[in-house]
């Protein structure tokens, strides 16, 4: 670990991670747990050895972004289901980006799943899980005070350069990215890509067979949930 940053109480416990304070103000411990939960909670388990795979995942994911220009707050991987990043103020806009149709896309709107989109769409859910992270738009956003118009507008930049970044880079390793899920906060003035990327926030299919890699094995009981995490983390970091 970074020198003279130690670990210390447990802060904040959610459905998949623990974050934890260090003796550093601004930097925070992320601890990464096998639970796993969907449909806002209804649906509970356990996916053997998902936090390792998730942050590991997450480390490598953030490192290459970073080598990309895109900021975020990752420092380091402290050990194999532990990250220290720089601690956020969250912004409470969950950022999706979708390239194929899959999920609620497809009952909203009618289109078969796996329909590939001719453009990116990019949408935002307020977070907060006493509502089930409803669907909100830049009207919902300014009238609850979530966001600026500016901020709004820099988190979908970025939303929409990573997506780009990381179809290509996940394209190489023989996946498609169905969509995904980014949590944005600010560090001071800044605002950084925060929270994890991993079979948790994206969905991964693989690109010939349309295998699909991610938790949606676990939401619809597909089973091979934790072969799937391991094939995803094999492909884009190698063999651990």
């Amino acid at each position: 670990m970074t020198v003279d940053v130690k670990k210390g109480q447990p802060i904040y416990e959610g459905k998949a991670k623990i974050i934890y304070e260090t003796s550093d103000p601004e930097r925070v411990i992320t601890y990464f747990k096998d639970d796993a939960t969907a449909f806002d909670g209804a649906k509970k388990g356990s996916i053997k050895e998902k936090g390792v795979v998730n942050a590991g995942l997450s480390a490598h994911l953030f490192r290459y972004l970073e080598q990309k220009g895109i900021p975020t707050h990752f420092e380091e991987l402290v050990n194999e289901r532990e990250l220290l990043v720089k601690r956020l103020t969250i912004i409470q806009v969950e950022v999706v980006v979708r390239n194929i149709v899959a999920g609620s896309l497809s009952k909203r709107l009618g289109i078969e799943e796996g329909t590939e989109l001719s453009d990116p769409v990019l949408e935002f859910y307020y977070k907060n899980d006493e509502l089930g992270d409803p669907l909100v738009n830049e009207y919902h956003i300014r009238a609850l005070d979530l966001a600026t118009p500016g901020q709004l507008k820099e988190m979908g930049d970025l939303a929409l350069s990573i997506n780009e970044l990381l179809s290509q880079y996940v394209g190489e390793k023989g996946l498609d990215l169905v969509d995904f899920k980014l949590e944005f906060g600010l560090f001071g003035d800044k605002i950084l890509l925060g929270d994890e990327i991993s079979p948790d926030t994206c969905r991964f299919w693989d690109r010939e067979t349309r295998k699909k890699l991610d938790k949606d094995r676990f939401r619809r009981d597909l089973g091979g949930v934790e072969e799937a995490y391991q094939e995803v983390y094999d492909r884009l970091v190698g063999g651990r």
